[in-house]
């Protein structure tokens, strides 16, 4: 897929979501934060089903979408997207960037829209901060989606399984915030939803705005077509032995050196 045709997919999907996000924002508003559609049904059935084994791995998924995890596998993701030491480089500071920044947003919108939390007593975890939208469940969508694209750029091919993996393993950690009673499934809905809108974003400016050479995979077009063409100004020979305007060669024609035969163009010049 062309650069163009990725910055106007992932620009597309960005828009897509943020607006879905922005509209449940909205209705969540409207409400005061009450439960909206399945929220306490959910909550409610999680609460009853709690065996102490699902409990423990739900609280260790969890712990996978905060504190330096998510950072360490922001990490990760660049250094597989990246072939060389300079792309490298860019790549950290990019998906960190990336990471740190819809973090902030996210802490924004927290606190525009003051969404309590399901009571504490349903609550099986420890949280803090209002409820919409999930803070595990944005870090852990984004991180993801990084992981994903990284994937996806160093081995277009054969990677469905893994993309699979990660993806399961972001939407899984969103879940068990439900499970564990600390969130409703709105704010879980409206994590997944502001992580794809801001993916989308920085992907669709990366791939709009960044040089070609920093890309994996991709050279510039200025670059690809100087190394095609000669730098003298003339034309080459090709295989055929005319040059490149489809005229033959001085060497075709016999011109600049002596016949192999001296009788084709008459007696020779005596000594």
């Amino acid at each position: 897929m062309k650069r163009d045709e990725v910055a106007e997919l992932a620009g597309s999907c960005g828009l897509g979501a943020w607006t879905a996000f922005g509209v449940l924002a909205m209705v969540m508003v409207g409400h005061d934060g009450i439960p909206l559609f399945a929220d306490a049904d959910l909550l409610s059935w999680s609460v009853g089903h709690r065996p102490g084994v699902a409990v423990a791995l739900a609280r260790g998924l969890t712990d996978t979408g905060t504190g330096v995890v998510p950072y360490a596998l922001a990490v990760l993701a660049a250094l597989v997207a990246g072939r060389t030491l300079r792309q490298r480089a860019l790549a950290v500071a990019l998906c960190l960037g990336c990471l740190g920044t819809g973090q902030a947003l996210r802490y924004a919108v927290m606190a525009l829209v003051t969404r309590p939390r399901p009571p504490l007593t349903d609550w099986a975890t420890h949280a803090s901060g209002w409820a919409f939208p999930s803070g595990h469940t944005t870090t852990a969508a984004l991180t993801a989606g990084l992981l994903i694209i990284a994937v996806r750029v160093r081995g277009p091919r054969g990677t469905t399984l893994l993309t699979l993996v990660i993806g399961v393993w972001g939407a899984s950690v969103g879940l068990t915030r439900v499970y564990l009673g600390v969130h409703w499934f709105t704010d879980v809905v409206g994590g997944w939803l502001f992580a794809l809108g801001w993916i989308g974003f920085c992907l669709s400016a990366v791939a709009r705005w960044l040089p070609g050479r920093w890309t994996p995979g991709t050279t510039d077009t200025d670059t690809a077509r100087g190394a095609a063409e000669p730098t003298d100004g003339t034309a080459g020979p090709n295989a055929h032995g005319t040059g490149t305007d489809g005229r033959a060669t001085k060497a075709e024609r016999g011109e600049g050196h002596a016949p192999d035969d001296p009788g084709r163009r008459g007696r020779s010049r005596p000594a």
